[in-house]
């Protein structure tokens, strides 16, 4: 017993050694009966154990969130004038630090104008652009005092084909749908002849003795895709200079209309009033000259939509 016990202190001296040497793999322990020195010189079984089973402790990769793509930024404000439509506005969605490669070049933007706040001042600067002779619309009829109104409002869509690009990540395409109306109105004015005001209505002459003028009056509602192209010029912080430039494309034309007063209007010596049958190749000459008119307005049923001003994207 003796040699037994001298046996099993070397063993267990000697072991952990090897196994430093070693190295072995460790299997998990299932010992089926475990066998130890009983006092009495016998041996002693006891129950076996159960080693726990080792579960590798998963790793899970944390994400961290972008600041840069949480609301409000990408958030875009902008406000501009428009020489066919008035002071413009819009307020939009674009955030170019989005990680998805389509996500950070598209963008959208409600799109509105009027003319009633500025309506005033823009039409002094019309018509001071246009000067004392007016528009000439052939050799002896020519336009003046124009009165301009016009608003509009649509839904946008922007591709940034560049994204975030430096400084051609700034251009875009757009495309959406505008609906809106433009009212023209103005003075027909004559070609002053031996002091009359004279003027040409389909091939045949009529004057005023006095200054009487006559009024054109355009009328414009529209709705129709829109499609344009423009630019986000970056100034400092969130501050930009925008632009547009794109057409609609209408349902409807300009609508065109004369106001050409009788009273005091003469022809060939005769008062136009005076005379029946002269009064009816009046009116039948207007209607010539406004049909003409209107067909060469069909041609063009494109609204065009021109726009610059300033934005702040968050």
């Amino acid at each position: 017993m003796k040699k037994i016990s001298v046996v099993s202190i070397l063993a267990m001296i000697v072991m952990p050694v090897l196994a430093e040497e070693i190295n072995p793999v460790v299997e998990p322990i299932n010992a089926d009966v475990v066998a130890v020195e009983s006092g009495m010189g016998g041996a002693e079984v006891i129950a076996p154990q159960e080693i726990p089973e080792i579960i590798p402790v998963q790793q899970y990769k944390h994400k961290t969130s972008n600041p840069k793509t949480k609301f409000p930024r990408g958030l875009q404000l902008g406000i501009g004038v428009s020489p066919t439509s008035g002071l413009n506005g819009f307020i939009g969605y674009n955030n170019k630090n989005f990680d998805s490669f389509w996500a950070k070049r598209f963008g959208i933007r409600f799109d509105f104008a009027n003319y009633s706040p500025i309506k005033n001042r823009l039409n002094t600067k019309i018509n001071n652009a246009i000067g004392d002779e007016g528009i000439k619309i052939n050799d002896d009829l020519h336009i003046d005092n124009v009165e301009l109104n016009a608003k509009h409002f649509g839904a946008i869509i922007d591709f940034y084909p560049f994204g975030n690009t430096w400084f051609l990540g700034g251009w875009r395409l757009s495309g959406g749908y505008m609906t809106g109306k433009l009212d023209l109105d103005a003075s027909i004015v004559g070609k002053t002849v031996d002091g009359n005001i004279e003027f040409d209505l389909n091939g045949h002459k009529y004057y005023y003795v006095d200054d009487t003028r006559g009024m054109a009056t355009l009328d414009w509602k529209y709705s129709g895709p829109y499609l344009g192209t423009g630019f986000d010029l970056g100034l400092f912080w969130g501050f930009k200079i925008y632009m547009d430039a794109g057409v609609v494309f209408s349902d409807a034309s300009a609508k065109i209309a004369l106001d050409i007063p009788t009273e005091g209007l003469y022809t060939g010596g005769n008062e136009v009033v005076a005379d029946e049958n002269l009064l009816t190749q009046f009116y039948i000459d207007k209607t010539a000259e406004v049909n003409d008119a209107q067909k060469e307005l069909d041609k063009y049923p494109y609204y065009p939509l021109v726009k610059i001003g300033f934005m702040y994207r968050f």
